[in-house]
């Protein structure tokens, strides 16, 4: 069998900075893709000193959403640089980019300046909002995705209001939808012959991952209202309880489940007047009399044997320490190991990717790029000189 990637030869140009737009590129470089990331020289992408300190434009935040790329430094104002970009987009088979939207316009690598030297380039804009639209020039940030989509309406206690999430849920399934757009992109050039422009916005991204919810109140014109823990189904059986150490988390909604865990709790003659889910519904005050204090009665080690006993599902509230450490993780490929950039003889551990595949699976090419680590080995790649990039540096074009 062989161990060509799905994108083996496919080069991507990356302007993306930040998280939404260097994850996505980094799964096409996971997928054997060679990323060029485009970064401003002396700063480079802003999450280089993102959530640590003295990270020497290393940080953890840009580690895990970089890997396996190339990093070219220019300054895009330049006239040189965009020189270079022209020469470089031609060998490019996709572009992928975060501006606010009209920035690239500006600075001259719109689609129709990048399509009338490369007329199949996949050309794929990351935004808040969209290209176009009343909002396409708003600033957009994770957290104003939450609010402004509804997801911040749906999470939270009705006691505490609403809450946005503890992780970047918008940015990072941002990623993740431009990944598969862009590569669905790919694939239909290689079917087709053709470039396509691709417009992926956090806003969508976030009605997706609402698409329950929303998909019912379109239909019904029901909104949701806040229930912290419970599941969206509203059953007082599906919730986090809290337990003599700690806390676990039920999910009860399957009929025999939900018979099994009021044996479990010595109510099973309850079930017969709980039976309808409605009932239930109604009832969650009646059942929370004695849920609460028989799962505080015992710790979480006992309920979880109890639970799985029984076949219901659960599963203990653990800290990012505790899920790092499961002995499931070591038959994914959901974390990698790349060379510590402040100690080149240690190694550490970064999230690289979501999925396995046989043959040819994902793979880290290479860690992530210091600032402009690749930037003489990719314009030497274009034919220039290696006097040529002495010049360039010279005037601070790269």
């Amino acid at each position: 069998m062989s161990d060509t990637q799905a994108l083996t030869g496919k080069r991507v140009l990356d302007f993306t900075q930040v998280l939404a737009g260097p994850f996505a590129t980094q799964q096409l470089a996971q997928l054997g893709a060679d990323v060029i990331k485009v970064e401003q020289p002396g700063t480079g992408d802003m999450t280089r000193g993102l959530l640590a300190s003295d990270s020497h434009g290393m940080a953890p935040s840009f580690l895990t959403c970089n890997l396996g790329k190339r990093s070219l430094t220019l300054d895009l104002k330049q006239e040189t640089a965009r020189e270079i970009i022209f020469n470089l987009i031609p060998t490019c088979d996709a572009l992928v980019e975060n501006f606010k939207p009209g920035t690239i316009e500006r600075l001259g690598f719109g689609y129709e300046a990048v399509k009338a030297v490369k007329p199949d380039i996949v050309y794929a804009s990351i935004s808040g909002y969209g290209q176009e639209g009343p909002k396409s020039e708003l600033p957009a940030f994770d957290g104003a995705i939450q609010a402004a989509s509804g997801m911040m309406s749906v999470s939270g206690h009705p006691e505490s209001g609403p809450v946005r999430t503890g992780y970047f849920s918008v940015d990072m399934s941002t990623a993740l939808n431009a990944a598969f757009a862009i590569t669905a992109a790919l694939f239909r050039q290689h079917v087709t012959g053709e470039g396509q422009r691709v417009d992926i916005a956090m806003m969508d991204t976030a009605m997706v991952m609402l698409a329950p919810q929303m998909s019912a109140y379109l239909s019904q014109g029901t909104l949701p209202d806040l229930m912290g823990n419970r599941s969206p189904t509203k059953q007082p059986t599906a919730n986090v309880f809290a337990t003599a150490d700690g806390y676990v988390q039920v999910v009860a909604l399957k009929e025999p489940h939900i018979q099994a865990l009021f044996k479990l709790m010595g109510h099973a003659e309850l079930y017969e007047r709980f039976s309808d889910p409605l009932d239930r519904v109604r009832g969650t005050e009646e059942m929370n009399e004695f849920l609460v204090p028989a799962f505080k009665s015992e710790p979480s080690a006992h309920w979880l044997k109890a639970l799985s006993e029984q076949g219901i599902p659960a599963a203990p509230i653990m800290n990012l320490a505790g899920s790092a450490a499961e002995d499931q993780m070591s038959y994914r490929l959901s974390f990698a190991e790349v060379p510590d950039p402040n100690d080149g003889s240690q190694t550490t551990r970064v999230v690289s990717s979501g999925h396995v595949a046989n043959p040819a699976p994902p793979a880290v090419q290479r860690p992530a790029p210091a600032l402009g680590e690749h930037t003489g080995e990719i314009l030497e790649e274009l034919g220039f000189s290696k006097e040529q990039i002495r010049q360039f540096e010279a005037e601070s074009v790269v």
